[in-house]
């Protein structure tokens, strides 16, 4: 049997170009721009995107053969007994070895304690993201409805059905037992909500998402985005001053946007965004409340990368992310500047890292700044570490090394 992925790339060329021309969907997670560039790179076979188009397809075509998950489907239930809401431990905390019971349990930061994804919505929310991720990218890039069918499918089951939908609320996630229900610190297990939201959008086009479809997600939307914007769980977040915070605020200006509240989203992020800096960023690009972690790189990157989304979402309601400095001169680029040398695998991280950090991380976040600055030292670590590969950020990222230069952005 030929692989779908092979019979698009190959023979389905004037497919892909045709769909060139509809409009453009209506995603948040990366500039839109990206997006139609590489549908045009996709249309003409150009070898530096060939394989990560084919690996997304590869997943797509997977993801078909996938049962729509859902909240119901775990074994344990969060202490309101409501299987509807979601549920999740928090990973670092485990049995204290001193009690018989193991109750409460005690925190060793970095390790995670297996006992959080079994049972829980961990794993089933983290396949229901990805499966429904590949599944529009594959529907937006080919045309194929059977893509978008799926994908509509996998989202009524998490959201929509009511006798399988998820409670639009994370108030017991990262649960610890012995201490507490849910925490604040649970929310951010959700920030894959926004990805979900591009999914939506990928596929809008497509009669297999229909009007019921996207005004009974839209109002699940406002129903979670009520709860993100006035329960106390929430709210907590604001006092973390880490990757939790930064990552709640991704969360609060991108359903504003999407809800259509882009003057509250320019709003906060014209304040919030500088005083997040002020807090996280020092001068010479250290993150303070990363670096003290036991995974200190890899907590750096996921934390810069959620500055980095808040810039971009910043693109769409004209607050320029990139031009601000916080009082002691931190910015995103001394940040990035600080972790850049790591993208070299050979220079070695001083800091703790019982899990070592997937490096790679740093590349779509140097493209990213090289289209802002033209920055040389960006512009040689591309040269250098680039590479090829399947990775889904190279559809999302491009950037042509051959030309040493970002590709299609601005």
């Amino acid at each position: 049997m030929v692989a779908l992925g092979s019979a698009v790339w190959l023979m389905d060329l004037p497919l892909a170009a045709a769909a060139i021309e509809a409009p453009a969907p209506q995603i948040y997670c990366i500039p839109v721009r990206n997006l139609e560039i590489a549908k045009q790179r996709v249309a003409r076979n150009d070898p530096a995107v060939k394989s990560s188009y084919e690996k997304l397809i590869e997943n797509a075509d997977t993801a078909l053969l996938a049962q729509p998950g859902s909240v119901m489907d775990k074994t344990k239930v969060a202490a309101s007994g409501d299987k509807h809401d979601f549920f999740t431990y928090g990973p670092y905390w485990w049995p204290d070895p001193r009690k018989p019971d193991g109750l409460p349990y005690i925190r060793r930061d970095g390790y995670m304690n297996p006992e959080c994804k079994i049972g829980t919505d961990n794993i089933a929310f983290t396949r229901l993201l990805n499966n429904t991720e590949a599944l529009a990218y594959a529907y937006y890039f080919t045309g194929r409805d059977v893509y978008a069918a799926k994908a509509a499918g996998l989202i009524r089951a998490w959201f929509l059905s009511p006798d399988t939908a998820m409670n639009p609320n994370a108030n017991f996630a990262q649960a610890i037992p012995g201490v507490l229900f849910g925490r604040s610190e649970g929310l951010i297990e959700l920030r894959g909500l926004t990805r979900m939201t591009d999914a939506a959008a990928l596929i809008d086009s497509s009669p297999a998402w229909t009007k019921d479809d996207r005004r009974a997600f839209r109002h699940w939307l406002e129903m979670y985005y009520d709860w993100l914007m006035h329960t106390k769980l929430s709210a907590d977040k604001g006092s973390t001053e880490n990757n939790h915070e930064t990552w709640r605020d991704v969360q609060i200006v991108h359903f504003s946007i999407v809800l259509g509240k882009t003057d509250y989203a320019r709003t906060f992020l014209q304040q919030e965004f500088p005083r997040l800096l002020g807090m996280q960023v020092a001068n010479t690009g250290e993150q303070h409340h990363e670096l003290v972690r036991t995974n200190s790189l890899g907590y750096s990157l996921f934390n810069l990368e959620a500055f980095f989304r808040l810039a971009t979402l910043g693109e769409y309601v004209g607050v320029d992310c990139w031009k601000y400095t916080a009082k002691d001169n931190g910015n995103l680029a001394s940040a990035l500047d600080y972790l850049a040398p790591y993208t070299d695998p050979g220079n070695r991280w001083l800091g703790d890292e019982v899990v070592p950090a997937n490096r790679d991380r740093l590349l779509p976040l140097l493209v990213q700044a090289y289209d802002q600055n033209k920055d040389e030292k960006y512009e040689n670590l591309l040269e250098k570490f680039y590479g090829d590969g399947p990775d889904f950020w190279r559809l999302q990222w491009p950037y042509d090394k051959s030309k040493c230069q970002v590709t299609g952005i601005k």
